[in-house]
């Protein structure tokens, strides 16, 4: 069956949907504040000059060891010929990679999982369709390295929280997956027996009691969802990756390279817009199996928080030339430790991950590493065929269903009110006629100014108060349609945010199968921009 209604579906700019930074909707516009910040945009002039730069800087020795690599981390997995092809074009110099990173959430978590990795995919294809002489891998990073187990050990199904509970401790990705049979029991006793429910259930099953490790759960997740596209999934707590960091380990070691850049960029940016992270003076966690903590210089001692461990520089740089896996990147480094082992060209994130990237450009730039193009990644809202036919009955527009909630009820109730309590024109006459008034004021005698401006702001409250009490009694008398409208949105847009954010894609791949995936693949264009309404 078709799942997308295409003439109902359709694309808004993000900026309409209300759900952007006042940062994001800026990149976007290219606006001249953030343009220190970033590099290429992501558009047809930036990709070539991206891919040139790339593929004078970028190592033979790094793409003979990242293959390496990724063979053996894809030795026991059941590998498409794609993502084995994909895997093998990275030896070549004029293969590049576009990459999108995501946390390790509990059967994949968020629906914006899906979102990402479509991007990158889709990303991939269109700038082989361009670059037909060059070659494009989409890449997913797994978060392994990550120690925020509660923002992971859960997902939403149908308004009910499934989560795993475990007291381990340290990266994420090395968790062992114990516990997670009572996960699955509480789970399928909500899937039923569809034959979809039973291809979930499969799958959390082969992923989370047949794996050890969260790391490899994840992987034969994704690679389960998305190997026939050719994504290829990185697990970069590995230490032959590690090894090609080592440089960028000790600078930040002995000389805070990343905390003296990142710094200066902060206080350039914040003059504009909220600063996501802090850098620290050592950018750096210590990683073992059970243990991940940050690396403080104290009095010319390396310490690790949190424990007896401690180093001296002399003790510290040789535990990074014999054990560079011990040593983990915090939100800082990370994207530098990514750029450094792959020939990326794009990293595709959401607008909270974009906005900590603006802060490393220069520290990029200080270590001689290309910064890499930044694209927001498609966002999507479904809504069914049947919620679409009542937002028309309701005739509210894809647009209008994005206003503040308030807002929307007094549009529409206005809207179907016999006589309009919309003040508009009522407070620009007021705002005239005191303009002339501080004119005379300002001929006759300057200190009634001040007397006027007063005057002004009460009669303007004075309307705004009367126009409120108006809207509440309109409210009250069209209560059926408030309570319509208030409904719908509220289900299209649970909590009144985007669902994205708060539902899993199993509710939809329950109902649809793998046609949600296959027409998500065939309607989201990452380089468009804007965000996607489909319609189902």
């Amino acid at each position: 069956m078709s799942l997308t209604d295409s003439e109902c579906s359709t694309y808004i700019p993000f900026q309409k949907t209300g759900f952007f930074s006042k940062m994001m909707c800026d990149y976007l516009e290219q606006s001249e504040k953030l343009t220190s910040f970033y590099h290429n945009f992501p558009n047809s002039e930036g990709f070539k000059n991206q891919i040139l730069e790339k593929k004078q800087t970028f190592s033979k020795i790094n793409r003979t060891v990242l293959v390496e690599v990724l063979k053996t981390q894809y030795a026991k997995e059941n590998i498409s010929e794609s993502t084995s092809a994909n895997i093998e074009l990275l030896a070549n110099e004029n293969t590049f990679t576009v990459t999108t990173g995501h946390q390790l959430n509990l059967f994949t978590g968020p629906l914006y999982f899906l979102y990402k990795i479509i991007s990158a995919i889709n990303l991939a294809e269109e700038l082989k369709e361009k670059h037909p002489n060059d070659n494009f891998v989409p890449i997913y990073w797994m978060a392994t390295e990550d120690h925020d187990f509660e923002e992971i050990n859960y997902f939403n199904f149908k308004g009910k929280k499934v989560q795993w509970n475990s007291d381990q401790v340290g990266g994420v990705g090395r968790f062992n997956t114990g516990g997670l049979s009572e996960v699955f029991e509480a789970f399928s006793n909500e899937l039923g027996n569809s034959r979809n429910a039973e291809f979930l259930k499969e799958l959390f099953s082969e992923a989370y009691i047949k794996h050890d490790n969260l790391a490899n759960a994840t992987r034969y997740i994704a690679n389960s969802l998305f190997a026939e596209f050719g994504l290829v999934i990185i697990d970069a707590d590995d230490p032959k990756l590690k090894s090609l960091f080592k440089s960028y380990i000790i600078k930040d070691l002995l000389g805070s390279v990343s905390y003296k850049h990142v710094s200066e960029t902060n206080t350039s940016l914040e003059e504009n817009y909220k600063i996501q992270v802090n850098p620290r003076e050592i950018n750096l966690f210590y990683l073992t199996d059970n243990l991940r903590e940050r690396i403080i210089l104290e009095e010319g001692v390396y310490k690790v928080n949190n424990t007896d461990l401690s180093f001296s520089e002399e003790e510290i740089l040789k535990e990074v030339e014999n054990y560079p896996e011990r040593f983990s990147p915090n939100v800082i480094m990370r994207p530098l430790y990514q750029e450094v082992i792959l020939p990326n060209l794009c990293y595709i994130g959401g607008g909270g991950e974009l906005a900590y990237w603006m802060q490393l450009k220069t520290y990029f730039e200080a270590v001689a590493v290309p910064f890499p193009i930044l694209l927001l990644r498609n966002s999507v809202q479904v809504i069914s065929k049947k919620q679409f036919g009542k937002l028309e009955r309701l005739s509210i527009s894809v647009e209008e269903l994005f206003f503040k909630q308030q807002d929307l009820l007094a549009k529409k109730v206005n809207e179907n009110a016999e006589v309009s309590f919309n003040f508009e024109q009522q407070k620009n006459i007021l705002e005239q006629q005191f303009s002339d008034l501080r004119v005379v004021a300002s001929q006759t005698d300057a200190s009634f100014i001040g007397a006027v401006n007063a005057q002004e702001k009460k009669q303007l409250k004075g309307l705004e108060n009367l126009q409120k009490r108006l809207l509440r009694a309109e409210k009250r008398k069209q209560s059926d349609l408030v309570e319509r409208i208030t409904k719908l949105q509220s289900a299209i847009l649970p909590n009144l945010s985007l669902e994205e954010r708060k539902r899993n894609f199993s509710e939809y791949y329950l109902e649809y199968g793998d046609d949600f995936i296959q027409t998500l693949k065939q309607e989201l264009k990452p380089l468009q921009l804007e965000f996607f309404v489909l319609v189902k």
